[in-house]
């Protein structure tokens, strides 16, 4: 039993971040998971459509998906930029979009993402894209697309978290507890147990949130309603996750206890619960 709980402590240390290498271009873990997460999201929007609880065309669908996809790696990346490290960044403007270390002549890859700056990226760029897509010579309404395509955003979520675990990144925090792992970027006398939170996520934001809203995607009573749950359950998820994920370096906490995380999961929280009850009241007036 004691050699088991070694090996599932020890996960981290036999993991190679990198997948594959195509000539001397390495692509990680990280990157195969983000394409699956949003092959998975197709497959499950093109099974909705099937079962006719759509009215939305493959390819609608495939263009939202394209424009998503690109939204999500602007947008979250601008979020970092502005959100997490502006001033890094201020001081070291190629370091934004460059591949490169330009010091030691390495590729490090991109890093940095903000969930919550991509989420708003998409949000825009799909109500400017609906806008422009007509479906029986009417535009597309912007709250029931959002309610067709949010019940299947958390299965990409937890494909995204995994991969965060597979890059050894958005580790947790120290524990005592036997559910910690080590991870590599410690050593020596830094090498303590910590929560794999990037797995508590997966299996927060990514598999629970996507069985809640799976199950009652055809049972909204009125459009907005599952864009609000998903707003109001991703971030009380992402909340909680945050309790046992290691703060960002450069920022730690806020008033000495609270996460930037939490602190915009908060406000997400906020803007579901006004959505909901937004929305709620124009059917109540429409049917009044």
């Amino acid at each position: 039993m004691k050699s088991l709980l070694e090996y599932y402590q020890n996960i981290p240390l036999h993991i190679d971040p990198v997948a594959f290498t195509i000539s001397s271009f390495p692509v990680g873990w990280y990157a195969v998971m983000y394409m699956l997460a949003f092959l998975i999201a197709y497959l499950l929007l093109m099974y909705r459509t099937k079962k006719k609880e759509g009215i939305y065309d493959k390819d609608l669908i495939i263009d939202f998906m394209i424009l998503a996809l690109v939204a999500a790696l602007l947008g979250g990346r601008l979020g970092y930029v502005l959100l997490y490290n502006p001033v890094y960044y201020f001081h070291n403007l190629w370091s934004i979009i460059s591949p490169y270390d330009f010091v030691t002549g390495e590729f490090i890859g991109i890093y940095g993402m903000s969930y919550h700056g991509g989420l708003l990226a998409i949000i825009v760029a799909g109500f400017i894209f609906l806008r422009k897509k007509l479906i029986n010579n009417k535009p597309i309404n912007f709250w029931r697309f959002a309610d067709f395509v949010v019940p299947v955003i958390p299965a990409g979520y937890f494909f995204g978290r995994i991969g965060n675990f597979l890059n050894l990144e958005l580790y947790g925090r120290i524990t005592n507890s036997w559910i910690g792992m080590y991870f590599p970027i410690f050593t020596g006398a830094g090498q303590f147990l910590r929560f794999p939170s990037q797995l508590l996520e997966a299996l927060l934001e990514g598999a629970v949130l996507f069985i809640i809203l799976w199950s009652i995607r055809n049972r909204s009573k009125f459009s907005g309603q599952l864009l609000a749950v998903y707003l109001v359950g991703y971030g009380f998820f992402r909340m909680m996750a945050e309790f046992f994920r290691e703060p960002d370096e450069q920022i730690g906490l806020l008033l000495q206890y609270f996460t930037l995380g939490q602190i915009f999961s908060l406000l997400m929280i906020c803007v579901g619960i006004s959505v909901y009850f937004w929305r709620k009241n124009k059917i109540i007036d429409y049917l009044s």
